[in-house]
C-alpha cells in the first residue's frame, strides 16, 4: 500500500512547485491571478502561506492550466510536470512513410541512435541489403525516375552502418528468403539471375559485417512480428503502411525490445548459421 504524504509536506511541495513553475514561465503573481480569476492576494497566500492547507481543486486546476503544467505535479502526485496530453504527444508520433525509405526522418532516427544497438524487423528484405538490380525491379514500377533516389538512399544507409559504432540486428521470417529464392509471392516475376545475385549479396554483406550486423531467421508459423525498428533505448518505430508510429516512452520501447529479443532467441537460423543456410539455398537455386 502506498505511503501517505504528510499534509504539511504536500502543502510545502505545492508552494515550491508553484513558485518554480511561475519562474520557469517568466510570469508573476499579478498575471497568474488574472489567468486564474482570483485576487493577487490569493496567489500571494498560495506562494507564501504556511501550514497544511491546500487550495481547492478549481484553483489548483486553473493554476496548472495557466502555467502549462499538470495539477498532479503541483500536488506532488507525479514527478513529471507535463500534462497528460503533452506526455502522450511526446511519447507517440505519427510520421508519413514513403514507398521507398528515402525520407530524412528515418535517417535522422538512425543517426540519433548512433552507438546504440538497432533492432529491425523489415517489412520484407531490408533495402540496405539489396542489389541495385533488385531495387530497380522493385521500385521502378512505382517510383519511376525516383528509383535512383531510393537506390542511393539504400547504399548510403549501408555505408553509414559500416562507419557507425552501432550494432545492427535484423530478424525476418524464413519464408521471406525462401520466397525470394523460388521467385514466389512478392518475388513472382523476379528474374532468376537477379535472385541469384541477391542471395550472393546477402551472403557477402552478412559475412563481411558480422558480428556488427547479425541477421536471424525465425519461423513465421510459430512467431509473428509487425515491421518494427528499435533504436536502442531511445525510441521504437512500427511501420503500418503509409505511416510510422514512433514511441519514445520507456515502457513501450522496453516491451518491443523484449519482443525482438524473443524472435532472436527462437530463431530457426541464427546469425552464425546464416552463411551455411544461404549457401544451401544458392545451391538449390543453381540446381533448379
Amino acid at each position: 500500500m502506498p505511503e501517505k504524504t504528510d499534509k504539511r509536506l504536500r502543502a510545502d511541495l505545492f508552494r515550491l512547485r508553484l513558485t518554480a513553475a511561475l519562474n520557469e514561465r517568466g510570469s508573476n503573481q499579478s498575471a497568474l491571478a488574472r489567468a486564474v480569476g482570483v485576487d493577487r492576494s490569493t496567489i500571494s497566500q498560495l506562494l507564501k502561506g504556511q501550514g497544511a492547507r491546500l487550495p481547492n481543486a478549481q484553483v489548483v486546476g486553473e493554476c496548472a492550466r495557466a502555467l502549462g503544467v499538470s495539477a498532479d505535479w503541483l500536488l506532488g502526485l507525479t514527478d513529471r510536470p507535463e500534462t497528460a496530453a503533452d506526455i502522450l504527444a511526446t511519447s507517440m508520433s505519427l510520421t508519413e512513410a514513403p514507398r521507398a525509405l528515402v525520407d530524412e526522418q528515418i535517417f535522422q532516427w538512425h543517426k540519433e541512435a548512433a552507438g546504440y544497438k538497432i533492432r529491425h524487423v523489415p517489412a520484407g528484405l531490408s533495402d540496405m541489403l539489396k542489389t541495385r538490380e533488385m531495387l530497380e525491379w522493385e521500385y521502378t514500377p512505382h517510383l519511376g525516375r525516383s528509383t535512383q533516389q531510393a537506390i542511393g538512399a539504400s547504399e548510403d544507409r549501408l555505408e553509414w552502418m559500416r562507419g557507425t559504432q552501432s550494432d545492427y540486428e535484423i530478424a525476418m521470417p524464413l519464408s521471406e528468403i525462401r520466397s525470394l529464392v523460388r521467385g514466389e509471392g512478392y518475388y513472382t516475376g523476379l528474374p532468376r539471375d537477379v535472385r541469384e545475385a541477391q542471395i550472393d549479396r546477402l551472403l557477402e554483406v552478412t559475412q563481411q559485417l558480422y558480428p556488427r550486423l547479425r541477421v536471424y531467421l525465425y519461423d513465421a508459423r510459430r512467431l509473428y512480428s509487425a515491421p518494427i525498428t528499435i533504436f536502442g533505448p531511445l525510441l521504437t518505430v512500427i511501420y503500418i503502411g503509409q505511416n510510422y508510429m514512433a514511441f519514445r516512452d520507456t515502457e513501450r520501447v522496453q516491451a518491443l525490445t523484449r519482443h525482438f529479443d524473443h524472435l532472436v532467441r527462437e530463431a530457426h537460423v541464427t546469425a552464425r548459421q546464416l552463411p551455411d543456410h544461404l549457401r544451401a539455398l544458392r545451391k538449390e537455386l543453381s540446381e533448379d
